[in-house]
């Protein structure tokens, strides 16, 4: 870990319930949740993935898109001021392309986009007719250490993990529209799965996991919430309801990480040139099958 890492910091998870193709009134309850992160002391705010326009766009997604760096992303550095700020957003870069898209803004200036890359055509979700697919994992220098970006469909792909392990990441951030499914007599298997998968993350990579996934309901279909934050050896931190608006709050302590390092050094044992070598090979025996 490097030694500008601050010894704590103090994480906020906007969960929201944005409303479709509303760019306005979505730019004012993100507004309204930085500044009470603010009020609580919070460094980061972390917001789900497509916070700014709601996900089933559809035919829309031309119309609510803008440049990496246009309006919407200028309206959200503006009002962050010190305070750090992940959130999701359509990106248009030239040639009529659409992102699904997540931004990372820190000290006035936009220093990370993500495009999701792993865009589900499965089930209800049909995001490859309308996005094209990012084709990168980059970790990203924050102040609170190198940080990893995944968007929904990324995390159900290990390896996205298998990545941001050899970046040698410190926080991952997780942002997700994630509807409720399964409905059980003591839970909901969809919250279930997230948890499973998030705490997964932590203990292999050693790192805190925040998950952020919105609420309310579009087209018919239920966001679950359940957001929650996660320290680097899976523990629970904080978890919001489900189906409730929340702003969730929790402290991370970078040298819990410092400790899980050392009790299990995964990274340092980490054969990463077996690793390419292996799937180099499988690649190309699939290529030639």
């Amino acid at each position: 870990m490097s030694s500008h890492i601050p010894t704590r910091f103090r994480v906020a998870v906007a969960q929201i319930a944005p409303t479709l193709g509303n760019l306005s009134v979505n730019s004012r309850i993100h507004a309204e949740q930085i500044e009470a992160a603010r009020g609580l002391n919070c460094d980061l705010i972390v917001f789900p993935e497509l916070s700014l326009t709601g996900y089933y766009l559809r035919d829309q997604v031309p119309e609510v898109a803008e440049a990496g760096d246009g309006g919407l992303v200028r309206g959200i550095i503006a009002v962050a001021g010190d305070i750090s700020v992940a959130f999701g957003y359509v990106e248009e870069s030239p040639g009529a392309l659409f992102f699904n898209t997540a931004a990372y803004v820190e000290a006035g200036n936009l220093i990370h986009r993500h495009r999701k890359v792993y865009l589900p055509t499965y089930g209800m979700f049909d995001e490859r007719r309308y996005f094209a697919a990012g084709d990168r994992f980059r970790a990203v220098q924050t102040k609170f250490g190198r940080v990893g970006f995944l968007v929904c469909e990324d995390a159900w792909h290990l390896s996205a993990a298998v990545i941001y392990q050899a970046a040698n990441i410190d926080l991952l951030i997780l942002m997700a529209n994630s509807p409720a499914r399964g409905v059980g007599k003591s839970d909901l298997s969809s919250a279930t799965s997230w948890s499973l998968l998030s705490q997964t993350y932590a203990s292999f990579l050693n790192v805190p996991v925040i998950v952020a996934n919105r609420v309310g309901y579009e087209d018919g279909v239920c966001f679950f919430g359940g957001s929650h934050i996660r320290d680097s050896g899976g523990e629970l931190l904080a978890e919001a309801p489900l189906l409730e608006p929340t702003l969730l709050t929790a402290e991370i302590d970078p040298r819990v990480s410092r400790r899980q390092r050392i009790l299990a050094p995964l990274f340092r044992d980490e054969r990463l040139d077996l690793t390419i070598r292996e799937l180099e090979r499988l690649r190309d025996e699939r290529l030639d099958g």
